[in-house]
């Protein structure tokens, strides 16, 4: 659920780049396998544990039958991802989503990849009404911090100078 664990670095990208001209496209139950292949990779790249792929697969498969949670895949095949769920919130008319993960295959980063997959997914979530996009962030994962700061979000409320903090519970 770390969106901060990635090294998207603002290299210029010339326009013969491949990466440089392919959109994001929405993930469809068929790509499970590719999804969970990625999710279990950027785990295991982060010391992080996985489930394992099998697992990940039929989870994936069946949350991509819904509307609640949207993947983005950039690449042919794809090189990066962003997963988004999607929430009812008092607050807000529209739906509030949350930015659960985003990934850039190492070999790939410094493509702008992870800023075509944030920006597909601020459409995404106005195109379906919503006005906020949550991400969670570690402390520590200053690249992470400074990523998304230079697009707009921020960890303190409008005015404000504390910043916001997560908490969770497994339950």
């Amino acid at each position: 659920m770390d969106t901060g664990r990635f090294a998207e670095h603002d290299e210029a990208v010339t326009a013969d780049d491949p990466a440089n001209l392919q959109s994001p496209r929405r993930a469809t139950p068929a790509d499970a396998a590719t999804v969970a292949r990625m999710l279990h990779d950027f785990n295991t790249e982060f010391d992080t544990p996985s489930p394992g792929i099998d697992v990940l697969t039929s989870r994936v498969a069946e949350l991509l039958a819904g509307e609640d949670v949207v993947v983005l895949l950039v690449g042919k095949p794809p090189g990066g991802l962003a997963v988004l769920s999607f929430r009812s919130n008092v607050w807000y008319p529209g739906p509030v989503a949350i930015l659960d993960e985003l990934y850039v295959r190492p070999g790939l980063r410094g493509r702008r990849l992870g800023s075509a997959l944030l920006a597909s997914s601020c459409e995404l979530v106005r195109g379906r009404g919503g006005a906020l996009l949550e991400i969670n962030v570690d402390g520590e994962d200053t690249d992470a911090r400074r990523f998304y700061e230079a697009r707009g979000f921020a960890n303190t409320e409008p005015g404000g100078t504390e910043p916001m903090l997560y908490y969770y519970r497994e339950l």
